[in-house]
């Protein structure tokens, strides 16, 4: 049994249409005597639930009953032969599908207002003044003119050295590798004369912050790849880079002395 939910609607044939969507019905092909029942009884049951219901829900009650009826008792000449009219749901059907279309293009448009809605324009400015008289005379004194131009300089001078500071932070970005294989060099000499070597002395002369990071970064690299060992004793203290072979004889004496 088909079973109808009260709900709000904008009118009758929203109704209709949601009937007709749950049904699985095509607006050409209107199984009317069904629907009609089913419209009335949610009518009905609107009532019983103390809904008021509006005039234009009733006209269409109307219409659907007249179909049921059409559809029931074909029409008959009198000399008994049945006369074949058009479909009665044709009228019925052009108006749903109106509906229909109308509806959709009515949720387009809401759906462009909500965007429209969430997007903020900065309001237009007046440009009057600077389009009527665009040329502008500037007065001033031989003194803020030098203070400009000491200005301007100070200010060149700065975005030069932030350049050549960026260019050299990205160069150096782009030479992690470079920084393994000098750290390497490094290590293959200091291992000669001795096992353990302190994590400064792989660093670049007048190294800054990034140059340390990327020396500790590289560094976790080759211990990766087994290339040495590192020791900290302690947080935030010194490390110190061990080398690989020194740390299995370390661990083989060790073992020997137990």
């Amino acid at each position: 049994m088909y079973k109808v939910r009260i709900d709000k609607f904008e009118g009758p044939f929203d109704l209709l249409v949601y009937l007709l969507e749950n049904a699985k019905m095509d607006i050409y092909d209107i199984k009317v005597a069904e629907i009609t029942e089913q419209y009335i009884d949610y009518l009905r049951e609107m009532e019983e639930l103390d809904v008021e219901v509006a005039s234009e829900f009733i006209v269409l009650a109307a219409v659907l009953i007249r179909l049921k009826s059409h559809m029931l008792l074909p029409r008959m000449t009198d000399a008994g032969e049945i006369v074949f009219e058009e479909d009665p749901r044709d009228e019925l059907a052009g108006r749903l599908l109106e509906y229909v279309k109308t509806k959709r293009i009515a949720e387009m448009l809401q759906k462009r207002e909500e965007y429209n809605l969430a997007i903020h324009e900065k309001p237009a400015e007046d440009m009057s003044r600077y389009l009527e008289d665009p040329e502008e005379i500037l007065y001033a004194s031989d003194e803020q003119l030098v203070n400009a131009f000491i200005l301007f300089l100070t200010k060149k001078k700065k975005v030069e050295e932030v350049t050549r500071r960026y260019q050299r932070v990205r160069r150096a970005k782009e030479s992690i590798e470079q920084r393994i294989a000098y750290m390497s060099d490094v290590l293959e000499r200091k291992f000669r004369e001795k096992n353990v070597v302190s994590f400064n002395e792989l660093l670049p002369e007048n190294y800054d912050r990034y140059d340390k990071t990327l020396s500790f970064m590289s560094l976790l690299s080759m211990i990766k790849g087994q290339q040495c060992d590192a020791e900290q004793k302690e947080n935030f203290g010194e490390i110190t880079v061990i080398k690989k072979d020194a740390t299995e004889i370390n661990t083989e004496e060790a073992e020997d002395v137990q």
